[in-house]
């Protein structure tokens, strides 16, 4: 039997933490990782003690045709990579690797060229990340060095979406 690499592990359980959400667009699930150790996990879903779309059976930007990666402060809900964040120190975060996957809660498949919205990557930055891995399809991904978003800021020429 054929080991798993590490990388698709860790995807592996970002996968399964997505299962907890909530969305009913996408499925994201996030694994903080440091040193070989799991800091911490998070899912798409409203705050706590607030209803999830799931619940009400809508989704306003779905209702508005919002495309991905716009207009964030219409969601209800918190992002899987802010739940991971706001679950771990910064301290422990400090160098460590997030590990991300989406999938379309209808079609379950994998997003096309997932990526972080522009609030998680800020979040991402200051948390101290250092890199993060996004899956493409059950054995593919992209390696992202979080520098990268510090040297190229898309908010100063206004990009929208992903």
């Amino acid at each position: 039997m054929e080991r798993r690499d590490k990388i698709n592990y860790y995807l592996d359980l970002a996968e399964m933490v997505s299962q907890r959400g909530t969305c009913l667009r996408r499925r994201y699930g996030a694994v903080i990782v440091k040193n070989d150790e799991v800091i911490s996990t998070g899912y798409v879903g409203a705050p706590r003690g607030r209803i999830n779309c799931t619940d009400l059976g809508r989704c306003i930007r779905e209702e508005l045709r919002i495309p991905r990666g716009e207009r964030y402060e219409l969601c209800r809900s918190v992002h899987a990579e802010q739940n991971a964040i706001i679950s771990a120190s910064r301290n422990e975060m400090i160098g460590s690797s997030l590990f991300l996957v989406g999938q379309d809660v209808k079609t379950g498949e994998y997003v096309k060229n997932g990526n972080c919205c522009s609030m998680c990557k800020r979040m991402i930055i200051n948390a101290g990340i250092a890199y993060v891995y996004i899956r493409d399809d059950e054995d593919e991904f992209r390696k992202i060095d979080v520098q990268e978003w510090v040297n190229q800021d898309e908010s100063i020429e206004g990009v929208l979406g992903y």
